[in-house]
């Protein structure tokens, strides 16, 4: 394979992280600049007073594509951070003194459904059957395919699965299951992946399986752990980064991309490869070159937004585990706010995570970090006065479920909702998560990992193939690492 001179990489979140390390790893000169003062992209770290708090993504799950990664590369997870499994995995909240613990095991969460709806156990255990096959077929296979034809969706383990391509989850789900608490719990996992239960083909019910069968883990002091193992494997590649380094533009010239503008400095590249946000690469480029307009951008389903608060609190929490999810209000109501009347919704549910119950360096002694989420449409209204509203609904909500007082103990908060997604991360519509997994947004419908108007210009991340979420982002990496390689070696 001819060796190109150099590449450049936009962003340092997760799939350009990955696309550096395959990308150097292959011989080529890779350098990657970030606009923000710290790497990461949304997975970025926040240092408060001794407190530290993941920015973005805080669920370990798929331990096995992490593997896989550093395996490309002769190493292991544990040559570079150290992981926790938690136990339990997490809690669900329904309401006062009122929840359901999901353990570390699946024969545990059996027993859990068993004594809540008689009979569900063993249809969950044939239920659980169905999702590691699918998890087999998609995580191991499907997903590290690049999305170029319909043809890569064809297999014969697909085409006896066809029928799940056609149903979705929630469907599936209700017609195994009659207990609404056992069938938000079995529909939260494809919320990952940015839509409804019931805009999502049945198919991704593997998502049960990455949750309930290969468990939830903690890196030791959190997720910007796997950030700092991925530099560090960039970095003994022969990687550069550039911090603090804001595109301003993309040069093209013969409808070849040439260079990218950083404070009106041009630096020459034989290959731009964006792990930015999709749409924001696109205007960063002359109308005639940008693939996708407007108008397909604004009917595509985007994954939410999120109203996210990092609070300190001066004690330890009580009554509460790592992960919690508040499902004490109308799921179904909330969902519908997000994506078919979008709308801040009247009462959200919401999630909780205490890094410090598992990670002492993440508070200081004697104190507590909290994480607090709620969903929210993207694109929607973003102010000072409703982020206060709404955290002082979530604070009452959870002293009333916890049965404890804590907001006189907060030292201090921060929020970061949609308006700071769109400043921090050009993200489109503040979305949170990228580009919802429906059934008309998978594998060749999503947006292309290659240009389709410009040569020499990738894109990789979450709202192209495979799609939303940590793992996928890392799959990103190398399927276009992948097809930049196969570029280089015809030439």
């Amino acid at each position: 394979m001819e060796k190109i001179k150099k590449i450049t990489i936009i962003g340092s979140g997760f799939s350009s992280l990955a696309a550096s390390c395959y990308l150097a790893q292959s011989g080529h000169d890779v350098t990657v600049y970030e606009k923000n003062a710290t790497i990461g992209g949304r997975a970025r770290q926040l240092k408060i007073d001794g407190f530290t708090f993941d920015m973005g993504p805080s669920w370990y799950w798929m331990p096995d594509v992490f593997d896989r990664f550093f395996a490309d590369f002769g190493k292991k997870t544990s040559d570079y951070y150290e992981l926790i499994k938690l136990s339990p995995a997490y809690r669900v909240y329904y309401g006062i003194d009122d929840y359901i613990t999901i353990a570390d095991n699946l024969t545990d969460i059996i027993f859990a459904f068993e004594e809540i709806e008689k009979g569900s156990g063993k249809v969950l255990n044939d239920f659980m059957a169905e999702a590691k096959s699918n998890y087999d077929i998609a995580i191991k296979d499907l997903v590290y395919r690049p999305g170029v034809s319909p043809l890569e969706l064809i297999t014969v383990e697909t085409a006896k699965k066809v029928g799940q391509f056609f149903s979705n989850i929630s469907k599936d789900v209700r017609k195994k299951f009659k207990n609404e608490r056992l069938i938000q719990i079995l529909e939260f996992p494809v919320l990952f992946l940015g839509a409804k239960p019931s805009d999502t083909p049945s198919f991704y019910s593997f998502m049960n399986y990455a949750d309930f069968g290969l468990g939830t883990w903690h890196p030791k002091t959190g997720m910007f752990d796997v950030v700092r193992g991925m530099e560090n494997l960039a970095l003994e590649l022969g990687v550069k980064f550039q911090t603090n380094a804001n595109i301003e533009k993309i040069i093209v010239d013969n409808k070849t991309a040439k260079a990218i503008q950083i404070n009106g400095e041009i630096i020459a590249s034989d290959l731009i490869l964006s792990g930015a946000d999709y749409h924001h690469t696109e205007t960063l480029l002359d109308q005639e070159h940008r693939a996708y307009s407007e108008k397909y951008w604004d009917s595509r389903v985007f994954a939410p937004s999120s109203l996210l608060f990092y609070v300190g609190f001066n004690k330890k929490i009580d009554n509460i585990s790592h992960h919690a999810l508040f499902f004490d209000v109308d799921f179904y109501q909330h969902a519908k706010d997000i994506y078919d009347e979008p709308q801040w919704p009247q009462e959200p549910l919401f999630y909780a995570n205490f890094p410090s119950i598992t990670d002492k360096t993440a508070a200081p002694e004697g104190m507590e970090s909290g994480f607090f989420l709620v969903p929210l449409a993207p694109g929607i209204n973003d102010t000072e006065a409703l982020r206060e509203e709404y955290f002082d609904k979530v604070i009452h909500r959870f002293e009333t479920l916890t049965q404890q007082s804590v907001k006189n103990n907060i030292i201090f908060k921060q929020s970061f909702c949609k308006n700071d997604f769109v400043s921090e991360y050009n993200s489109y519509k503040g979305n949170a998560y990228g580009m919802a997994n429906t059934l008309l947004q998978t594998a060749f419908l999503r947006p292309k990992l290659k240009s389709k108007k410009v040569k020499n210009l990738y894109f990789t991340g979450q709202l192209t193939v495979p799609g939303p979420g940590v793992p996928p982002a890392l799959i990103s990496g190398k399927l276009v690492s992948e097809l930049i390689n196969k570029q280089f070696s015809e030439q």
